[in-house]
Protein backbone atom coordinates (compact mmCIF):
# COMPACT_ATOMS: atom_id res chain seq x y z
CA UNK A 1 0.00 0.00 0.00
CA UNK A 2 2.64 2.51 0.76
CA UNK A 3 4.25 1.82 -2.38
CA UNK A 4 0.72 2.92 -4.26
CA UNK A 5 0.47 5.78 -1.75
CA UNK A 6 4.47 7.29 -2.90
CA UNK A 7 3.40 6.42 -6.18
CA UNK A 8 0.44 8.28 -6.65
CA UNK A 9 1.96 11.16 -5.32
CA UNK A 10 4.26 11.18 -7.66
CA UNK A 11 2.03 11.39 -9.75
CA UNK A 12 0.11 14.07 -8.69
CA UNK A 13 3.42 16.00 -8.26
CA UNK A 14 4.02 15.08 -12.08
CA UNK A 15 1.16 16.70 -13.38
CA UNK A 16 1.43 19.33 -11.32
CA UNK A 17 -2.04 18.48 -9.17
CA UNK A 18 -0.95 18.83 -5.41
CA UNK A 19 0.05 22.99 -6.88
CA UNK A 20 -3.15 23.29 -8.03
CA UNK A 21 -5.13 22.18 -5.08
CA UNK A 22 -3.03 23.97 -2.89
CA UNK A 23 -3.05 27.39 -5.58
CA UNK A 24 -7.10 27.57 -5.32
CA UNK A 25 -7.14 29.51 -2.52
CA UNK A 26 -9.69 29.76 0.59
CA UNK A 27 -12.03 26.87 -2.16
CA UNK A 28 -8.97 24.57 -2.30
CA UNK A 29 -9.25 23.27 1.19
CA UNK A 30 -13.34 23.41 0.83
CA UNK A 31 -13.11 21.42 -2.27
CA UNK A 32 -10.65 19.05 -1.00
CA UNK A 33 -12.64 18.60 2.07
CA UNK A 34 -15.82 17.71 -0.12
CA UNK A 35 -14.16 14.90 -2.46
CA UNK A 36 -12.82 13.44 -0.13
CA UNK A 37 -15.55 13.34 2.27
CA UNK A 38 -17.17 11.68 -0.49
CA UNK A 39 -14.51 9.67 -1.43
CA UNK A 40 -14.67 8.16 1.58
CA UNK A 41 -17.89 7.39 2.03
CA UNK A 42 -17.61 5.34 -0.78
CA UNK A 43 -15.10 2.94 0.01
CA UNK A 44 -12.03 4.75 -0.53
CA UNK A 45 -9.04 4.08 2.31
CA UNK A 46 -8.95 7.15 4.63
CA UNK A 47 -5.03 6.64 4.69
CA UNK A 48 -5.40 7.65 0.84
CA UNK A 49 -7.18 11.32 1.98
CA UNK A 50 -4.74 11.61 4.71
CA UNK A 51 -1.67 10.84 2.20
CA UNK A 52 -3.46 13.45 -0.48
CA UNK A 53 -4.23 16.33 2.40
CA UNK A 54 -0.25 16.06 3.42
CA UNK A 55 1.14 16.07 -0.51
CA UNK A 56 -1.46 19.00 -1.13
CA UNK A 57 -1.77 21.07 1.54
CA UNK A 58 1.96 19.89 3.90
CA UNK A 59 0.91 18.29 7.23
CA UNK A 60 -0.21 20.33 9.70
CA UNK A 61 -3.26 21.61 6.97
CA UNK A 62 -3.38 18.14 5.17
CA UNK A 63 -4.06 16.33 8.21
CA UNK A 64 -6.59 18.86 9.85
CA UNK A 65 -8.57 18.90 6.65
CA UNK A 66 -8.18 14.92 6.17
CA UNK A 67 -9.79 14.05 9.00
CA UNK A 68 -12.55 16.53 8.95
CA UNK A 69 -12.67 14.43 5.71
CA UNK A 70 -12.76 11.47 7.31
CA UNK A 71 -15.05 12.21 9.97
CA UNK A 72 -17.37 13.67 7.35
CA UNK A 73 -17.66 10.18 5.63
CA UNK A 74 -17.56 8.79 8.82
CA UNK A 75 -20.86 10.81 9.85
CA UNK A 76 -22.40 10.16 6.19
CA UNK A 77 -21.93 6.42 5.86
CA UNK A 78 -23.42 6.12 9.73
CA UNK A 79 -26.66 8.05 9.51
CA UNK A 80 -27.42 6.80 5.66
CA UNK A 81 -27.23 3.12 7.09
CA UNK A 82 -29.27 3.92 10.13
CA UNK A 83 -31.81 6.15 8.66
CA UNK A 84 -31.93 6.05 5.07
CA UNK A 85 -31.00 2.00 3.91
CA UNK A 86 -31.18 0.29 7.00
CA UNK A 87 -32.74 -2.74 5.39
CA UNK A 88 -30.71 -2.79 2.38
CA UNK A 89 -27.49 -2.41 4.75
CA UNK A 90 -28.64 -5.17 7.24
CA UNK A 91 -29.24 -7.73 4.51
CA UNK A 92 -26.12 -7.07 2.90
CA UNK A 93 -24.37 -7.10 6.05
CA UNK A 94 -25.90 -10.59 7.00
CA UNK A 95 -24.18 -11.86 4.04
CA UNK A 96 -21.08 -11.54 6.45
CA UNK A 97 -22.18 -14.07 8.85
CA UNK A 98 -21.35 -14.75 12.26
CA UNK A 99 -18.70 -13.04 11.95
CA UNK A 100 -20.65 -9.44 11.28
CA UNK A 101 -22.81 -10.38 14.59
CA UNK A 102 -19.75 -11.05 16.84
CA UNK A 103 -18.44 -7.45 15.79
CA UNK A 104 -22.21 -6.17 16.27
CA UNK A 105 -21.92 -7.63 19.75
CA UNK A 106 -18.86 -6.05 20.23
CA UNK A 107 -19.68 -2.65 19.70
CA UNK A 108 -22.84 -2.53 21.11
CA UNK A 109 -21.14 -3.58 24.40
CA UNK A 110 -18.64 -0.78 24.39
CA UNK A 111 -18.90 1.52 21.97
CA UNK A 112 -16.30 4.04 22.65
CA UNK A 113 -13.38 0.91 23.60
CA UNK A 114 -14.44 -0.60 20.80
CA UNK A 115 -14.72 1.91 18.47
CA UNK A 116 -11.41 2.70 19.07
CA UNK A 117 -9.66 -0.26 19.54
CA UNK A 118 -10.87 -1.18 15.46
CA UNK A 119 -10.09 2.00 14.42
CA UNK A 120 -6.35 2.30 16.02
CA UNK A 121 -5.93 -1.05 14.24
CA UNK A 122 -3.87 -0.93 10.81
CA UNK A 123 -6.60 -3.78 9.46
CA UNK A 124 -10.22 -3.97 8.69
CA UNK A 125 -13.01 -1.91 6.37
CA UNK A 126 -13.83 1.67 7.66
CA UNK A 127 -17.04 1.70 5.21
CA UNK A 128 -18.19 -1.78 6.51
CA UNK A 129 -17.41 -0.58 10.37
CA UNK A 130 -19.42 2.61 9.59
CA UNK A 131 -21.90 0.65 8.00
CA UNK A 132 -22.15 -1.90 10.63
CA UNK A 133 -22.57 0.31 13.50
CA UNK A 134 -24.98 2.47 11.86
CA UNK A 135 -27.40 -0.44 11.72
CA UNK A 136 -27.17 -1.81 14.81
CA UNK A 137 -27.76 -0.31 18.47
CA UNK A 138 -24.57 1.91 18.64
CA UNK A 139 -25.45 4.91 20.31
CA UNK A 140 -24.24 7.77 17.78
CA UNK A 141 -22.40 10.04 19.93
CA UNK A 142 -19.56 7.47 21.45
CA UNK A 143 -19.13 5.70 17.97
CA UNK A 144 -18.43 8.80 16.50
CA UNK A 145 -15.97 10.75 18.63
CA UNK A 146 -14.30 7.10 19.07
CA UNK A 147 -13.59 6.89 15.60
CA UNK A 148 -12.84 10.41 15.05
CA UNK A 149 -10.21 10.03 17.65
CA UNK A 150 -9.17 6.25 16.15
CA UNK A 151 -8.52 8.20 13.19
CA UNK A 152 -6.02 10.72 14.30
CA UNK A 153 -3.12 8.33 14.65
CA UNK A 154 -3.04 7.33 11.05
CA UNK A 155 -4.25 10.22 9.58
CA UNK A 156 -1.19 12.03 10.89
CA UNK A 157 1.09 9.29 9.51
CA UNK A 158 -0.14 9.26 6.36
CA UNK A 159 -0.18 13.13 6.14
CA UNK A 160 3.59 12.77 7.56
CA UNK A 161 4.19 10.64 4.70
CA UNK A 162 2.68 12.79 2.02
CA UNK A 163 4.28 15.77 3.01
CA UNK A 164 7.27 14.15 3.50
CA UNK A 165 7.26 12.68 -0.39
CA UNK A 166 6.68 16.25 -1.30
CA UNK A 167 9.48 18.11 0.61
CA UNK A 168 11.83 14.74 0.74
CA UNK A 169 12.01 14.62 4.67
CA UNK A 170 13.25 11.35 5.77
CA UNK A 171 12.47 12.85 9.43
CA UNK A 172 9.12 13.15 8.19
CA UNK A 173 8.94 9.15 7.25
CA UNK A 174 10.40 7.62 10.45
CA UNK A 175 7.93 9.69 12.74
CA UNK A 176 5.63 8.46 10.74
CA UNK A 177 6.93 4.89 11.32
CA UNK A 178 7.42 5.31 14.68
CA UNK A 179 3.79 6.50 15.34
CA UNK A 180 2.28 4.20 12.88
CA UNK A 181 3.79 1.67 15.58
CA UNK A 182 2.71 2.97 18.73
CA UNK A 183 -0.95 3.32 17.37
CA UNK A 184 -0.89 -0.63 16.59
CA UNK A 185 0.53 -1.01 19.56
CA UNK A 186 -2.13 0.45 21.39
CA UNK A 187 -4.71 -1.23 19.24
CA UNK A 188 -3.58 -4.71 20.45
CA UNK A 189 -3.72 -3.81 23.66
CA UNK A 190 -7.20 -2.32 23.93
CA UNK A 191 -7.78 -5.60 21.59
CA UNK A 192 -6.89 -7.79 24.11
CA UNK A 193 -8.31 -6.28 26.84
CA UNK A 194 -11.59 -6.20 25.02
CA UNK A 195 -11.01 -9.39 23.22
CA UNK A 196 -11.95 -8.48 19.84
CA UNK A 197 -14.12 -10.96 17.49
Amino acid sequence: MLLGLVSAGLALRHFGLDAEIAAAGQHGPLAFVGLAAAACAVGVPRQVVAYSGGLAFGFWPGATLALLAEVLGCIGNFFWARWAARAWTTRWLVRGGGRLQRLSRFLCANAFTATLTLRLLPVGNNLLLNLLAGVSGVAAGPFLAASALGYVPQTAVFALLGGGVRVSQGVQVAVAAVLLALSVALGLVLARRRSVP
